[in-house]
């Protein structure tokens, strides 16, 4: 890598950058998960999550990944053969089906093109048709980090509905938490998936399940997958008096307050006003330089990142190796079908103006150094949208 200074740029849709008031938070000595502070700790960040998660049911936190947080949502409501439904909007909605395969789940997958999100139709008439109501849940990805697509959760709901069906609805949010605008309890989402390193400006190392009293019910009555770890009964039961039934991640934890703190201050609908302005000005660069957002659907642009389409014969990762190289920037590879045909420009978390204008610079200089042929007017049209 050639000799730079300055900050690394890291712009993949997550791990994204850490805050130093986040930073400075975890550095606080570790304390006594039995004592009394760490009691204290709890019963503040508990409710502190709700309003983040558009619920006031609970939150369980488990130190873990977003894969981690998955499989809790799955072996916590369903049982060995139970059928789930699924979509195949990208990478990691195909894998959080192979996870629920391996688990002995029976995974009906809604074939995709990966530029859109979940088809509310095709979901209703695969529901209509189940008549003996064998699906026992509907698996969707809310905002696909591999493409950049966000479904439209509420008429998947909506869906539900109109088939008078009784599946369980389990969203992954763990790139639009925090991101894009989000509410379990309004949209009835059932289980809500998330983890720490994207929205929620943290490293990773936490997963997230928000539960409803639907899905509280089925786990207490019929879900009967094998579950210890991941099990939600201890875990409610002892932060009832602000512990957990492990060690926790302590020190994650104080990061959680403050970044829960930063998001307060700036308001939940200005964060998400801020993500589609950014999101908005990345669009405008990428058409101005004559490329194609992957994203087929204008309904379902995300808010958080957006996957760029490289003409045919061109190869996204050698782009990428050209400003990593040269401008210290990371960008996000293009992963399973759409390997080297796209990259990926992360837009979230904490982030600002300033911070797309340069990383914008960077793609644009990247671009033209890696002999794709563009347009040199991006960055002029991200700035004229910002101002």
């Amino acid at each position: 890598m050639a000799a730079t200074g300055g900050r690394h740029f890291l712009q993949i849709p997550g791990p994204t950058n850490v805050p130093d008031r986040v930073l400075r938070a975890m550095a606080a000595p570790t304390i006594d998960h039995r004592g009394p502070e760490f009691a204290e700790l709890v019963r503040e960040l508990l409710p502190a999550l709700g309003p983040v998660f558009g619920t006031t049911r609970p939150v369980v936190v488990y130190p873990s990944s977003g894969t981690g947080a998955w499989e809790a949502a799955l072996v916590n409501t369903l049982s060995p053969g139970d059928r789930v439904l699924a979509s195949e909007t990208g990478h990691f909605a195909t894998l959080w089906t192979e996870l629920a395969g391996r688990l002995g789940l029976d995974v009906d997958m809604i074939p995709g093109d990966w530029r859109h999100g979940a088809d509310p139709a095709a979901i209703s008439e695969r529901l209509r048709a189940d008549t003996g109501h064998a699906i026992k849940a509907v698996c969707v990805v809310h905002n696909e980090t591999s493409t950049g697509v966000t479904s439209r959760i509420p008429e998947l709901r909506a869906a539900l509905d109109s088939a008078a069906h009784p599946a369980l609805l389990l969203v992954d949010t763990i790139s639009s938490l925090a991101s894009i605008d989000y509410r379990h309890d309004e949209w009835g989402v059932d289980v809500t998936v998330a983890g720490s390193q994207k929205g929620l400006m943290l490293p990773p190392g936490l997963g997230f399940t928000a539960v409803s009293d639907k899905a509280l019910h089925a786990h207490r009555e019929t879900a009967g997958l094998p579950r210890a770890y991941w099990d939600w009964t201890p875990i409610l039961a002892a932060n009832g008096g602000g512990y957990y039934p492990y060690t926790p991640a302590t020190n994650l934890l104080y990061g959680l307050r403050e970044a829960l703190a930063m998001l307060a201050e700036e308001g939940l609908s200005a964060v998400f006003a801020r993500h589609q302005r950014h999101a908005a000005a990345t669009r405008a660069a990428v058409r101005s330089w004559g490329l194609e957002v992957l994203c087929a659907d204008e309904r379902e642009h995300s808010g958080s990142l957006t996957a760029v389409l490289l003409p045919e014969g061109q190869d996204a990762d050698a782009v990428r190796r050209v400003i990593l190289d040269r401008f210290d920037m990371s960008l996000g590879t293009g992963l399973g079908r759409l390997a080297g045909k796209v990259f990926r420009i992360g837009h979230l978390g904490h982030f600002n103006d300033l911070s797309l204008a340069g990383t914008l610079a960077g793609v644009q200089m990247g671009l033209q150094l890696a002999g794709v042929p563009i347009k040199p007017g991006g960055v002029e049209a991200a700035l004229e949208l910002l101002k």
